[in-house]
């Protein structure tokens, strides 16, 4: 069953595309028909630059089992780097922590 219920979030980095390296600048995360996953659903998920055409996007076509790894993944290696590391604006782990 699809949902037609998604998420879009502004990013802020880089993607790599078709023709190279891109800046993101939007994600979309829904539950749908993959294209290309050998699944009925997935968590499909693109990183995208609308302003640069097709060639600027990034599609990941998960199952719900690897979304939610990815999920932790990204999490953890956030938790075990030193506070701020990654972020632009200096904000801690804390803040990341609350949403």
């Amino acid at each position: 069953m699809c949902t037609y219920l998604t998420e879009e979030i502004p990013v802020d980095g880089s993607g790599k595309g078709a023709r190279g390296w891109f800046a993101a600048r939007k994600a979309i995360v829904y539950v749908d028909h993959p294209v290309h996953a050998q699944y009925g659903h997935t968590v499909n998920i693109d990183v995208l630059n609308s302003e640069l055409g097709a060639a600027a996007r990034v599609a990941l076509e998960l199952t719900e089992e690897t979304a939610l790894a990815l999920a932790d993944a990204i999490r953890q290696a956030i938790r075990s780097a030193p506070a701020g590391i990654a972020s632009r604006n200096g904000e801690t782990q804390a803040g990341l922590s609350q949403r």
